[in-house]
């Protein structure tokens, strides 16, 4: 039975329109993977004698101080990163497997997955080291188990995350209030953490509390899923009351207004899409981190740049780079009817620049943090409209990954958005600013910096015409490619 969900799964590896894509990203993932491990190998190997010679306090108290703070961002990297098996089982429903079978399977894969794996490259070598040390082996052994235990805990909830958005943000939130909270002194969850930890240590015994919780939470994962485990309901469509909206302020943007007010309807009656909005607002404040002083790494006048770009530009990168796959539900139908590819890349192209200037106007705050912050930002924003807006919208015609609006999964990146053409284009929407205002900055002062960036975004409005021919091409010639993407349910 194994061998044959194997096979299932190379075939629809081998089978995919995008598979050039898929093996290269394989490589690069693998690569990425390989560093991880050597890294946590490292840190395994080398933190007690590190933390006793640095901090100069017991290295087992400092790591269990920190664990809870650990488990936590491993839960929000996994709702992130690690890929739900269980929510690609649909093709197997034709086949003669039975549905325990397809459930155990889709559950089971999750256990072994890289999430799990790579946190046995820092806690078994961190543990072998605490026995080589004098640490007494069934004490060892009884906290290393309670803290896999947690893992595979954290394994399992993220199974209820990936379909319960509230319980993720409130587990983000939670860590953020922490972390907050020690940072300025308020208080420090750690006092309270510690000890448990600490006590899995001195108790060997206790670590089956975290063993039998996990299995209980793979019980519930599995009857949760066996449960709500049949076609129709996996498959229904819910059923909305229709509204009309017409609109009428838009007509003023001429040919492009029909498009305008499909995406604007698209935004507010979709749960991705608001929830790309929520993500627009959030980028927000991620000046705050450049700005305050907070953090001293990034205390300098090339991150003001940086950060300008994202504060004004988080709906142009967040919604932009999934253009057209915002409409991969009814791509197919739009491609039959006679639409110049022209007016609907505009109509995107003109959501976005409404969006950044509304950004910016409500990142005016930052005028308390001096004219520099919010000069970055207005800057930023500039270069954004200018610039960033076509680059978006030009690297879009690589990404084929379609989008299932009623869901927030993954509604903050997709792994197939990423490929070698993607990458690249990186380079002019990120490093290309700070490079051109890391040259004012050096030879005048930092107004020559935001100068020569504001002027490029400027050029990028002069040439719009001319980069908007060049993108419709592509787009033309990646339109057959992206519908045979767009066809694939798996």
């Amino acid at each position: 039975m194994v061998k044959q969900f194997i096979n299932l799964e190379w075939k629809s590896f081998i089978c995919s329109a995008s598979f050039k894509t898929n093996l290269i990203l394989k490589i690069l993932m693998f690569v990425g993977a390989f560093f991880a491990i050597l890294y946590f190998l490292a840190l395994g190997v080398f933190a007690y004698y590190i933390i006793e010679e640095k901090i100069k306090v017991n290295p087992l108290k400092v790591i269990n101080r920190g664990l809870i703070f650990y488990l936590l961002a491993d839960l929000v990297m996994r709702y992130f990163l690690q890929k739900m098996p269980i929510l690609n089982i649909k093709p197997l429903l034709y086949l003669p497997l039975t549905k325990n079978q397809v459930v155990s399977f889709g559950i089971n894969k999750t256990m072994i997955s890289f999430f799990n794996v790579v946190h046995a490259f820092f806690f078994i070598p961190f543990s072998i080291v605490l026995i080589f040390e004098g640490h007494p082996f069934i004490n060892v052994l009884g906290w290393h188990l309670a803290i896999l235990g947690l893992f595979y805990c954290n394994n399992f909830i993220n199974i209820f995350v990936n379909n319960k958005d509230a319980v993720f943000y409130s587990v983000a939130i939670i860590l953020i209030a922490l972390g907050a909270s020690i940072y300025y002194n308020v208080f420090d969850i750690t006092i309270y953490s510690a000890p448990i930890f600490q006590e899995f240590y001195d108790t060997p015994y206790l670590s089956i509390i975290t063993l039998v919780f996990a299995f209980i939470l793979y019980k519930m994962a599995f009857r949760y899923f066996r449960k709500n485990f049949y076609l129709d309901a996996g498959l229904a469509k819910k059923v909305a009351i229709a509204e009309t909206d017409n609109m009428i302020w838009l007509d003023r943007f001429g040919s492009v207004s029909t498009f305008l007010k499909n995406d604007i309807r698209l935004i507010k009656r979709n749960k991705r899409s608001k929830t790309t909005v929520l993500m627009s607002v959030i980028f927000i404040f991620y000046g705050l981190l450049f700005f305050t002083g907070s953090i001293e790494a990034y205390d300098g006048p090339f991150w003001r740049i940086f950060a300008g770009i994202f504060v004004s530009g988080g709906f142009l990168f967040s919604f932009g780079q999934f253009v057209p796959s915002w409409d991969s539900a009814y791509y197919p139908l739009m491609m039959s009817q006679n639409i110049r590819y022209r007016e609907y890349l505009e109509s995107k192209w003109f959501l976005m620049v409404i969006a950044t200037i509304v950004t910016t106007i409500l990142a005016s705050f930052y005028l308390y943090f001096g004219w520099q912050a919010y000069a970055a930002v207005v800057v930023g924003a500039i270069y954004n409209l200018g610039v960033n807006s076509h680059i978006v919208l030009w690297g879009g015609a690589y990404i084929k990954t379609p989008i299932d609006l009623t869901s927030n999964k993954k509604a903050f990146g997709d792994k197939k958005a990423f490929n070698v053409k993607t990458l690249l284009l990186t380079i002019p929407k990120l490093l290309l600013p700070m490079v051109i205002y890391a040259l004012g900055h050096f030879l005048h002062g930092e107004v020559l910096g935001f100068l020569l960036v504001a002027i490029f975004g400027l050029l990028g409005f002069l040439f719009k015409n001319k980069v908007f021919q060049i993108i419709e091409k592509i787009y033309k010639s990646e339109k057959y490619k992206t519908l045979a993407a767009y066809k694939e349910k798996n």
